[in-house]
């Protein structure tokens, strides 16, 4: 099968100090991959690389997306290409209201491939059917963006927007943090709903809960930046039971 994203031997660090140390992961179309690992094992990092956030700096490896090369990308290029990155926090943007927002991100991924902007009463009626899929009140969608939103109201508008510019690739980082058990079900019930054979998803958690609800078919455990361990959906069960200790153990005796 084609590979949707394959990352070799990426190297990534911020300020000078490494974080990254040589990262290999290959996601294909229709698949769900979960990376867990202790904090400041690289999780967020290797997200904000994948996206292009400009705080890291990218010191070796190859990152391709569905053949194209993601490195040499600008963030809003790689978006415009299927790249979604749902924020651990959510930023406020006060006085764009959530409709304005999406419209011009539509648009602007429409301008990127050529094509002309979806009229005002084609973008509304999307936005009415999208809603639906993550049960977004109606006036969230008119208010600005993430102001005054509580956490869980903050993600399922993420999860919104995902499924508004229908994305190849949704990275998911630490998205049930702050979740109630409510909030949660909405959320991964948006993230299964949005899931087809020809997409994928990344989802970046620490707890096992959220995989009850988002079925990886792989869980990767990373671990001072490398990913030291690949299994099935119950090596997240193995590490809710025994925690992260035999992994550090396992893999420091492996160095």
């Amino acid at each position: 099968m084609e590979e949707l994203l394959k990352v070799e031997n990426l190297r990534a660090g911020i300020d000078g100090k490494e974080i990254l140390r040589g990262i290999n992961l290959t996601v294909r179309p229709g698949e769900v991959h979960a990376i867990m690992g202790p904090n400041g094992s690289g999780k967020s990092t290797l997200s904000g690389v994948l996206a292009g956030d400009p705080r890291f700096t990218v010191n070796g490896g190859t990152a391709t997306f569905h053949g194209v090369d993601l490195l040499s990308l600008a963030p809003e290029d790689r978006s415009h290409e299927g790249l979604f990155l749902s924020f651990q926090y959510p930023v406020e943007i006060p006085g764009v209201t959530m409709v304005n927002f999406m419209r011009a991100a539509i648009n602007a991924k429409r301008k990127y491939f050529g094509e002309q902007p979806m009229s005002a009463a084609d973008f509304l009626k999307m936005m009415r059917q999208k809603r639906a899929v993550v049960e977004l009140d109606n006036k969230l969608a008119s208010r600005s963006v993430n102001e005054g939103f509580s956490g869980g109201e903050k993600k399922r508008n993420e999860i919104f927007q995902m499924a508004v510019l229908e994305p190849r690739l949704s990275i998911l980082d630490e998205t049930d943090s702050g979740l109630d058990i409510d909030a949660l079900r909405i959320v991964a019930g948006g993230v299964n709903k949005l899931k087809t054979s020809q997409n994928a998803t990344i989802v970046i958690t620490h707890y096992q809960r959220l995989l009850d609800y988002i079925k990886p078919d792989y869980v990767h455990i990373l671990y001072k930046g490398r990913i030291v361990h690949t299994g099935g959906p119950e090596l997240a069960l193995e590490l809710e039971e025994k925690g992260y200790d035999w992994i550090k153990q396992e893999a420091d005796n492996e160095q």
